[in-house]
């Protein structure tokens, strides 16, 4: 398979989350930012030197809003929302400790509908990275194990506007490292892991109607994962899933927030189409465990194109 990049991007979470100031979060505590929930699934460890241009398309709906019981919220409002994802990698060629050194860029835009008269569209936060390392692969025994490490860093850049009920932009600075791994037990089975943790930057210019001088997001650990089966040479199949834990409370004028840390999981189905210069993937999932947030379920379609890149490798 490529050994390209495969990175996250920075679109609407299952919640929308980020972009969407729902008016029960609104009141409740800042909710988090859009972040990779699912986004990136199969082979994830997976690159190597070259260019990666990428387009990723989200579609969300979210049915019902949880309290930090983790009970539905009455009359809440169904939001839903379409966004996508311009992404551009690039790894060097040169060798540096074992691995390959690079950076990348994201652009996200999107349309939320969060209920009557709840509308936004336009530009997200921008996404780059300054480093970006990918380490060779590595056999332990029959096991292959190829891994990266990112650093990413989030700017408040997206269309943001205080006094409305809805944003695309968090409007804060966030630094969002992340580790993926793929393991390959033989050529026909793999699974890959990306871990995140993210740190929230403070929002000195609040929505009005929190009536804060200051918010920030709770310090959040999320995890992608994938367990995948080799159906034909170009076809990859099998179970997706996602976990988002914030491990912080929110922060409302510089004051802790009790009882309002977010929480949420999913499981789905998916597949990866490697087309050579082209790879096609398509994942699903139903979002379970909802504690301070939306619910729902959201679609990903994700193409890529790889300009070095050959006919499909084997992984025996």
């Amino acid at each position: 398979m490529a050994r390209f990049m495969k990175h996250l991007l920075r679109i609407l979470s299952c919640s929308l989350a980020g972009m969407v100031a729902t008016e029960c979060h609104a009141q409740v505590h800042p909710p988090e930012p859009a972040v990779n929930l699912g986004d990136t699934s199969f082979l994830d460890g997976i690159a190597g030197p070259g260019l990666l241009v990428e387009e990723i398309v989200d579609a969300s709906h979210n049915t019902q809003v949880f309290n930090g019981g983790g009970d539905p919220i009455a009359g809440a409002a169904a939001s839903y929302g379409v966004s996508g994802v311009t992404h551009i990698a690039w790894l060097s060629s040169r060798s540096l400790f074992g691995g390959w050194y690079g950076v990348e860029v994201l652009q996200a835009g999107a349309y939320v509908h969060a209920g009557p008269d709840k509308n936004v569209a336009g530009a997200g936060d921008l996404t780059i990275s300054p480093l970006i390392f990918q380490w060779k692969e590595r056999k332990l025994r029959s096991l292959k194990l190829i891994q990266r490490a990112v650093l990413d860093l989030d700017l408040p850049t997206g269309e943001y506007r205080s006094a409305e009920a809805l944003s695309l932009s968090s409007h804060a600075f966030d630094v969002h490292p992340y580790y993926a791994v793929t393991l390959l037990p033989s050529k026909h089975l793999e699974t890959s892991w990306r871990v995140h943790y993210l740190w929230n930057g403070t929002n000195n210019n609040p929505g009005a109607s929190s009536g804060a001088r200051s918010t920030q997001a709770g310090q959040a650990i999320h995890f992608n994962a994938t367990a995948g089966y080799r159906v034909a040479r170009r076809l990859w199949a099998g179970a997706n899933g996602y976990y988002l834990k914030q491990v912080t409370s929110p922060l409302i004028n510089g004051q802790s927030l009790r009882d309002s840390p977010e929480q949420v999981g999913a499981v789905g189905p998916g597949m990866l189409w490697d087309l050579g210069k082209c790879m096609v993937y398509a994942n699903a999932y139903h979002e379970v465990g909802a504690i301070n947030r939306p619910q729902g379920n959201k679609i990903v379609l994700r193409l890529q194109w790889i300009p070095g890149k050959g006919d499909p490798e084997g992984h025996s």
